[in-house]
């Protein structure tokens, strides 16, 4: 038996051999993937003392059919509508917490962050189109698709500053949301973290070099805002002013899996969405530019390659960034926005054609 084995790993290593080699001198025009920086965490996740693994069971489903894709969520408190943008181009409402679904309306884009605008209308990071404003009267305004002379490729977290100043993020100034998975295996930072001034009409870059820079909340006393990198699992605090304004500093790092949106829930916390967990595949994949360069190529050029993505779901976090609970699941994937509304917390996906909803009144951990 072990002559047979040892002949069918000579032969396995025969096959292989020329492929890893091609891999190794063929470079990819548009693919170069690099190390993950020195401080990327491959010890010790953070961990919340209260978590529930089975969030899934809990969930229930919200608008199911009616909302493809819905990235992230907006509560609008006077009317009681939950907005969502949707992967077919439509911002749509859910109403609260009844269900009933309408279009409000359309971007012919792709829109991903949103929140709500001080008069009433919405704010949208539209990953195809850019920062859009959404009037009450349905009106779609583009406000700002470049800065410093460089077009946005994936427009995707955005908050509202109580001035009216709005800070959001490009998630990448080379891939777009359809090849957002190349930016991820890259790992290089082409994110940038911006402000715009609705008066002025400025859009500044106030943070570059970012790694798929994503969601983005305004602290409640306005100083400074956090914002999220997902390849490098962890959310910075940007200081808006006072003696450190300008500057960055950390705010959670280590995090148990790749965030995504993040939201304050006007009681002390902020919710993380984690888009997917931290996982054995993962972490080989990030410790070896060859590696992920070997999948992007047989992806590319032989047959898709399944991503592997699961264990997502959300952290809440206290103001100064330390865990309370965490809600995931083997079977989530690409949950991207959470949002606190009363007893419940709601959550959307890239991937799913619903919004799903829990009871934090039947939850075991928030009590």
């Amino acid at each position: 038996m072990a002559p047979v084995l040892g002949l069918a790993a000579k032969a396995v290593l025969l096959v292989l051999a020329p492929v890893l080699l091609s891999v190794a001198l063929y470079n990819p025009k548009d693919f170069s993937p690099a190390a993950v920086p020195p401080d990327y965490s491959f010890g010790a996740d953070v961990y919340a003392p209260r978590h529930d693994a089975r969030v899934l069971a809990s969930s229930e489903r919200i608008g199911e059919g009616r909302l493809p894709g819905p990235e992230d969520l907006a509560y609008d408190a006077a009317g009681g509508w939950l907005y969502t943008g949707c992967a077919d181009g439509w911002i749509r409402r859910v109403s609260v917490p009844g269900g009933e679904v309408q279009d409000w309306a359309y971007t012919g884009g792709r829109p991903l962050g949103v929140v709500l605008a001080g008069d009433g209308g919405l704010v949208v990071a539209d990953a195809d189109k850019g920062l859009l404003k959404v009037s009450l009267d349905k009106t779609v305004e583009l406000l700002t698709d470049e800065a410093e002379g460089l077009k946005f490729a994936l427009t995707d977290g955005v908050d509202v500053a109580a001035d009216g100043t709005i800070y959001f993020t490009d998630a990448s100034y080379k891939n777009n949301l359809a090849h957002f998975m190349v930016d991820v295996l890259e790992a290089r930072p082409h994110g940038r973290l911006m402000s715009f001034d609705p008066s002025t009409r400025k859009t500044i870059v106030l943070a570059r070099d970012l790694y798929f820079a994503n969601g983005v909340a305004i602290a409640p006393d306005q100083d400074s805002l956090i914002y999220c990198e997902t390849v490098v699992r962890r959310c910075s605090r940007y200081h808006i002013r006072g003696d450190k304004a300008g500057t960055v500093t950390n705010f959670t790092g280590s995090l148990p899996g790749y965030p995504d949106n993040i939201r304050y829930d006007g009681e002390g916390r902020y919710w993380i969405a984690l888009s997917a967990g931290r996982t054995l595949e993962w972490d080989v994949l990030m410790r070896s530019p060859f590696v992920r360069k070997l999948v992007y190529m047989v992806d590319t050029y032989v047959v898709s390659v399944p991503q592997n993505l699961r264990y997502a779901g959300a952290m809440s976090v206290t103001l100064d960034g330390e865990p309370v609970t965490m809600y995931t699941d083997r079977g989530l994937a690409h949950a991207t926005g959470w949002l606190k509304v009363g007893d419940y917390l709601y959550y959307g996906s890239l991937a799913s054609p619903y919004i799903s909803r829990i009871d934090l009144t039947k939850s075991s951990i928030e009590a």
